[in-house]
């Protein structure tokens, strides 16, 4: 099994239909043993989501904008890690579905901090529990080359998250830590929903990815988390996987 006698940490549980979900169990069939993150009012989603899982994870409380919480995450998990994802994303209202222009710079701070900024954060918590190395893995949407329709100031902070896991990778790499992206297709998740037009992704990605994209089906995502996580890529780090049905590939 890929991930046999690995310790991996997953945030953005919050149910059965996220990525991080589908992460967690693909993990759980490897062989690792998971560990979850939530906060707030979301712990209860992702406690009764954890119960899903063949084998209950521990939770354990993290709210990635607390220096509190992420100073305290080493001691709350406990032991080491061997893999981390992240799978943190908000951004305000203002910020998404045409607001570009008029989203006031507290909300986009706000995206900033939550979407991009936290893959840092993250990184730096979890530090004490790597001493090992391993493999940091973060979901992201590609932003390099493009402007999205509706997607606006996610977008500018998914380009940031695609900079910043860059930068980590250059620092970190001494350590024997990688870190890479997953730029997945859309799939039809919580904050998906949130997104003002998102059937125009959808409707996208029916007609231009060659291989042909299933929005409900996050599956595919997350065996390429897995993949990463393992050790079946030991000298990959700064790099981004689409996992998308060929959409970036194409044209028009």
């Amino acid at each position: 099994m890929l991930l046999d006698g690995k310790r991996i940490l997953v945030t953005g549980v919050l149910n059965d239909a996220s990525i991080a979900f589908a992460v967690a169990r693909r993990a759980q069939e490897e062989g690792a043993e998971i560990v979850l993150t939530s906060f707030g009012r979301a712990m209860s989603l992702t406690q009764r989501a954890a119960r899903r899982l063949d084998t209950e994870p521990k939770v354990v409380e993290l709210d990635v904008s607390s220096p509190a919480d992420l100073e305290a995450l080493a001691g709350r998990v406990g032991g080491t890690v061997d893999g981390v994802l992240h799978a943190i994303g908000f951004a305000p209202e203002s910020c998404l579905g045409g607001g570009f222009l008029s989203a006031p710079w507290e909300d986009v701070a706000v995206a900033l901090q939550i979407s991009a900024y936290s893959l840092k954060a993250l990184a730096v918590a979890c530090r004490p529990l790597m001493r090992g190395g391993g493999s940091i893995v973060a979901l992201d949407f590609d932003n390099s080359r493009v402007a999205w329709p509706v997607y606006d100031w996610m977008g500018v902070a998914k380009a940031a998250l695609e900079s910043t896991a860059r930068y980590l990778a250059r620092d970190l790499g001494a350590e024997g830590i990688r870190v890479n992206l997953v730029a997945a297709g859309p799939i039809r998740t919580i904050a998906a929903r949130s997104i003002p037009g998102f059937e125009q992704f959808e409707e996208a990605w029916s007609v231009r990815a060659p291989l042909g994209w299933n929005v409900k089906e996050p599956v595919p995502v997350a065996s390429a988390c897995v993949a990463l996580l393992s050790d079946l890529f030991p000298a990959t780090t700064g790099d981004v996987v689409h996992v998308d049905g060929g959409y970036h590939a194409i044209g028009a």
